[in-house]
């Protein structure tokens, strides 16, 4: 009997791959890093065959660890790093370029071109997303004018596109022997060529970036009974029905069970997405917000969402271990930023590629204000924990402002979550309380939860609220002077990225 349901999450960092049980528990587990490929400023790569080995390996490894089998599980889900881009050969399998991950900024000009001539007007009326380097659109369209040979075999229908979604449903459905060439409603969502409305690429916006139709996915809802293939790859797992993919940010939504209009999540990745469930309507932002798909279960209708896109915040606990070397893992962040009482009138803008919602600013860059010599590494610390917090908070305005809607309670998941100063400094600073689930890696249970439900191994959405407990709630401790001082501060520090960068 089966009793499990499996859930490939590929991120942007590393893969895993994870199993649930009918209670939402997990109940196996394995992950691995991937390379961060950085050719140039600006320039963030991922290795597509790297990130397809990992994802295989973690599958097997969590699958045998756990002593099971392919009778054991019910369905599959992905869920996956959304706009990053990959374009294949679909005869040999190769990909004709590293995958273009969604931080890049290299696709500036071609953002700032659709903007200056009228057609971003376009793009946000039927895709809902400004025209921005965050998405993958602009990706496919550098690799078919810089790539050489990639155009011609566009034009042959041998060079196809995907999200990493794409990617894996193909390797994992036999590839180059057959591989189905699938996505789903979020992840098109994020590509700037998808119509709202219509749940179907756009010919128009196609046009606005030369690509060919033939190069995309079918699009098919996010928890799709009749499923998008088995896998075929010998081992772990072979046989087992694919039938949930959403893109991460949306997988997350799911797995925090935000299935009324007005819920709302934020997932503390290597960037922060907060997304508010908006129901059967498409609303519209006027404050910098995106309009996006949240998911679709079957053949009912698409529930939308407005999101708030953060484009660095755990990445920026990284970048203080990789390139500063003032901790050696992430748990120190928490360590280092309590040895001070505040963060000395350091503030730290992560704006490595540009501020994403509610700005749009690719102009932007990183900037660490306030210094003095009285400041230590801990204050920098500090403030590092402190950005991951302000900048949520930039996009809680935003989205009281466009949905009317002021915010109850936070409920926040994602590896960040595991450091309680910052969750603390997050209730501090929004004047809300920040509730965390039991099981805080939701991107993948929703992934889950979005495969069982095809399937039936989940009966309806009730069944999984049932399912959601909370582990930890922080309540805020500063006062409002305090809160709206810190917040004048972090708004001065940003002003100061801005216009840093030339764009044409």
């Amino acid at each position: 009997m089966a009793d499990f349901v499996g859930a490939i999450d590929q991120g942007t960092t590393s893969s895993r791959f994870m199993i649930f049980d009918h209670e939402g528990n997990e109940r196996g587990k394995h992950q691995l890093e991937h390379e961060q490929i950085m050719p140039r400023p600006g320039w963030v790569e991922h290795n597509p065959v790297e990130i397809w080995e990992r994802s295989s390996a973690v599958l097997q490894t969590a699958v045998n660890g756990a002593g099971l089998s392919t009778s054991d599980f019910a369905a599959m889900g992905i869920t996956n790093q959304r706009e990053t881009a990959v374009v294949w050969n679909i005869k040999t399998g190769r990909p004709y370029y590293n995958a273009i991950v969604w931080q890049d900024t290299r696709t500036d000009r071609i953002a700032s071109a659709l903007e200056r001539d009228g057609r971003g007007d376009v793009i946000r009326q039927k895709a809902g997303l400004p025209p921005a380097t965050y998405f993958s659109a602009g990706k496919v369209q550098w690799i078919l004018e810089n790539v050489e040979g990639v155009r011609e075999a566009a034009e042959r229908g041998e060079a196809i596109f995907g999200n990493t979604d794409s990617w894996l449903l193909w390797n994992l459905t036999g590839g180059v022997r057959g591989g189905v060439h699938v996505t789903d409603v979020t992840n098109a969502s994020r590509t700037m060529l998808m119509n709202l409305e219509t749940l179907d690429w756009d010919d128009e916006l196609l046009g606005f970036f030369g690509i060919p139709r033939a190069m995309l996915p079918y699009i098919r809802p996010s928890s799709d009974p009749a499923g998008y293939g088995e896998v075929t790859v010998p081992g772990a797992l072979a046989g087992v029905r694919l039938t949930g993919d959403l893109g991460d940010q949306q997988a997350a939504t799911v797995g925090q069970v935000c299935f009324n209009p007005g819920e709302a999540k934020n997932t503390y990745g290597t960037g922060n997405f907060m997304l508010l469930n908006t129901g059967e309507e498409l609303v519209r932002s006027s404050n910098g917000l995106l309009s996006t798909v949240c998911y679709q279960f079957g053949d009912s209708k698409p529930v939308y969402a407005l999101e708030g896109s953060i484009a660095v915040t755990g990445s920026a606990v990284q970048w203080l271990r990789d390139q500063l070397g003032i901790i050696s893992g992430a748990s120190e962040t928490e360590t280092l930023a309590r040895q001070v009482a505040d963060n000395g009138g350091v503030y730290f803008v992560p704006a490595f590629s540009g501020l994403f919602a509610p700005y749009w600013r690719s102009d932007a860059r990183g900037a660490i204000v306030g210094l003095s010599r009285y400041n230590t590494n801990a204050h920098l610390a500090r403030a590092t924990l402190e950005a991951i917090c302000y900048q949520s908070r930039d996009v809680i305005e935003a989205m009281a402002s466009d949905s009317g809607v002021a915010l109850d309670v936070l409920k926040v998941d994602g590896g960040v979550t595991a450091n309680n100063l910052c969750m603390q400094l997050q209730a501090d600073i929004l004047g809300v309380p920040v509730s965390r689930p039991v099981v805080a890696e939701t991107t993948a249970l929703g992934a889950a939860y979005a495969a069982g439900l095809a399937v039936g191994f989940w009966k309806d959405t009730d069944e999984l609220r049932a399912n959601w407990n909370e582990s930890q709630r922080w309540s805020p401790e500063w006062n409002d002077e305090q809160r709206e001082a810190g917040y004048v501060g972090w708004k001065k520090a940003v002003e100061r990225t801005l216009d840093w960068v030339e764009v044409d």
